[in-house]
């Protein structure tokens, strides 16, 4: 729906124990450097924005490592959306405050999704990202994880991400577990099920392993592509991306 804007290339720091890590399908993480150094590396070679999400918050159930994301925003000069472990809109307050952008709830969402409503009105939609990780089962739907994954809510993704738009979440970032960090490209199905159906942007995440699959999400809908691995070990340069990207006659901000 939303075609006419500049698309958004996102890369994501997964975050867990104070380190940058990245896996496969949410599991067998390795070690891809420290946070500050990652972001600030991304904010000079021309990323849209910085995604940051403290992986084992919710799991752990703790809260998000403020310290981190405050030396963070100090580096970046580009938008930073923090997820992971926000429960309250205190948890907000205090991203919002260390000098992040956005946030972006996922299980606290599912578990109370009246907290998107509040954190709307409080902070503004612009504010409120709904992470929805979604994965096919065996009837062909789509159902909606949290926990970092663990745990299937039987949640149906697409009635969810109506929801979700209705209650006020300025965008949706949509993960498929599927094909996470597996590098065989995005879920394009379900991508372009949910853009069509809501009128918020669609951040596609999960399986980027080309420039031709980033092409490809933005083609079926997705009005932002995040991506992790191919960016934090130097697979692909975001500038050589948006070339690319340009070259197909995809607009972004070069």
């Amino acid at each position: 729906m939303l075609s006419n804007f500049a698309k958004r290339i996102i890369p994501c720091l997964d975050v867990k124990d104070g380190r940058v890590v990245k896996g496969v399908n949410f599991v067998g993480l390795k070690d891809a450097g420290d946070p500050v150094e990652v972001a600030k590396r991304y904010n000079n070679e021309g990323a849209d924005e910085i995604t940051f999400l403290d992986i084992t918050a919710s799991h752990e159930n703790r809260d998000t490592i403020v310290d981190i994301v405050k030396d963070v925003a100090k580096e970046v000069f580009i938008p930073l959306t923090v997820g992971g472990g926000i429960r309250k809109l205190d948890d907000i307050y205090k991203l919002l405050n260390v000098g992040c952008d956005k946030v972006s709830v996922n299980s606290s969402a599912v578990v109370n999704p009246d907290f998107i409503d509040e954190g709307a009105k409080r902070f503004g939609s612009q504010c409120i990202v709904v992470a929805i990780d979604v994965k096919k089962v065996e009837d062909g739907s789509y159902h909606v994880f949290v926990k970092g994954g663990r745990e299937d809510t039987g949640l149906d993704a697409l009635q969810w991400a109506k929801e979700v738009y209705n209650r006020g979440a300025g965008e949706i970032l949509l993960t498929s577990m599927d094909t996470d960090g597996a590098k065989t490209g995005f879920e394009l199905n379900i991508t372009e099920q949910i853009s069509s159906i809501v009128d918020i942007p669609v951040i596609a995440s999960g399986g980027a392993g080309t420039m031709q699959h980033i092409k490809e999400a933005f083609e079926h809908g997705a009005s932002a592509a995040l991506a992790a691995s191919i960016f934090h070990f130097k697979e692909i340069d975001i500038m050589d991306l948006k070339h690319y990207l340009k070259e197909n006659n995809i607009p972004v901000r070069i």
